[in-house]
């Protein structure tokens, strides 16, 4: 009995997915990012904030062998963008959700393969001022409606990225002192709740990992980084069904290829 469940195991097929904001695709290639991505054995890979349009990455190290690149590239140069990159063709890509404020700023791109979606998706930050904080709650309330709509069409869904959110406490070094701070507003974290607990979406990395002290992002400023003076705010967030296969997850630490760090979780899921 216990052998032939090892041997289940062992055979069972992993789907790994990687999420990264790159805070710039160029500067993130120039420190290692395609050599550490191609070593990882990945499946699929959503990349945000790429900074960079299409004509920009047709020379240089940003292919990987084996591997499709889809791009959703914001109207404005050196600006947002999100990118994925998938083993499997998919059946149909999808680029934008509909809101044309949101969609010029290239924020989301989903890979459909089968009954399972994996998507892209750079929320905005709301950090640089009154005017960028009240775009993000309008981003937030159209986006709910999306993230309903998802979950109505039935299938599996894994949403990939920097949702510039920390919810709860756990998911920050200095809560006490942001709670006035984009980021960590009241509103956020009641809306990232009410995806939860209301959508029915579900926090991938919190299932499998309960510690504190596990960041994805740290400001430039200070020591942060050194300190680890962190925000969690990049997420696998996933419906039941496939949140449930998730076995492993993984925040690389050990070489930074942008102010955020590679977020990895394996899926007990085959294309």
């Amino acid at each position: 009995m216990v052998g032939g469940a090892w041997r289940r195991r062992q055979f069972s097929i992993v789907l790994r997915v990687i999420t990264l904001n790159v805070n710039g695709i160029r500067s993130a290639a120039k420190k290692g990012l395609y050599r550490w991505l191609a070593a990882q054995k990945a499946d699929v890979i959503c990349l945000q904030e790429v900074k960079a349009q299409a004509a920009d990455l047709e020379d240089g190290p940003f292919a990987i062998k084996g591997f499709e690149r889809h791009l959703y590239c914001a109207e404005k140069k050196g600006y947002g963008g999100v990118a994925l990159y998938s083993r499997s063709k998919p059946d149909a890509v999808v680029k934008g959700f509909g809101v044309r404020e949101f969609d010029a700023e290239g924020r989301y791109l989903e890979a459909r393969y089968g009954r399972l979606s994996v998507i892209s998706v750079y929320l905005p930050s709301g950090s640089s001022g009154p005017h960028r904080q009240a775009s993000k709650f309008r981003f937030l309330k159209v986006f709910l409606k999306h993230l309903k709509k998802l979950k109505e069409r039935g299938g599996e869904i894994i949403l990939c990225g920097d949702w510039n959110i920390a919810h709860r406490e756990i998911d920050l070094k200095n809560w006490r002192s942001n709670q006035k701070n984009s980021g960590f507003l009241p509103e956020e974290r009641r809306w990232l709740t009410q995806v939860f607990d209301e959508v029915g979406y579900v926090d991938v990395f919190r299932r499998l990992n309960d510690k504190p002290e596990q960041y994805t992002w740290w400001s430039n400023r200070g020591q942060a980084w050194a300190k680890n003076v962190g925000w969690r705010i990049d997420y696998h967030l996933a419906t039941p069904g496939v949140a449930r296969t998730a076995r492993r997850e993984a925040i690389y630490l050990r070489k930074r290829f942008s102010d955020h760090a590679p977020l990895t979780v394996d899926y007990e899921w085959q294309l």
